[in-house]
């Protein structure tokens, strides 16, 4: 279990990475976690690996499309829900109750680290 506090409109919320997180995903979107992380974490690194130089177009190009956005909105609000932050009871509710727009991509980079974090083994492989 991986958790760590972030900001979001200057208030401080817990986001929780565990086993348990692509289950509640699953339960909740009907979507493999798995997939749709990798999903993300290609098209955030497209974005991010942009040279100072790209043109307005390439940059645009870069951004994350709506399915990455509906990705990131349900693994933040699942995070966030784990951690036990008051989200609502689904992603649309939690994104109402906010008075403004947050950055994607201020926030991704903490929910790929807590992802990776939580993924990367402990165990140490038996020798044949």
């Amino acid at each position: 279990m991986i958790e760590k506090t972030i900001m979001i409109e200057g208030r401080p919320a817990r986001l929780k990475s565990s086993a348990l997180i692509p289950k509640l995903y699953r339960a909740y979107f009907g979507r493999d976690m798995v997939k749709d992380m990798k999903q993300l974490t290609k098209a955030y690194k497209t974005y991010h690996d942009l040279p100072e130089d790209a043109t307005d177009e390439e940059r645009e190009a870069a951004e994350l499309n709506m399915v990455d956005l509906e990705i990131f909105e349900n693994i933040s609000w699942i995070m966030l829900k784990h951690g036990g932050e008051n989200v609502g009871e689904t992603p649309e509710e939690w994104l109402d109750s906010l008075d403004g727009v947050f950055s994607v991509y201020e926030i991704l980079p903490t929910i790929l680290e807590l992802w990776t974090a939580n993924n990367k083994t402990t165990s140490v492989p038996r020798k044949k």
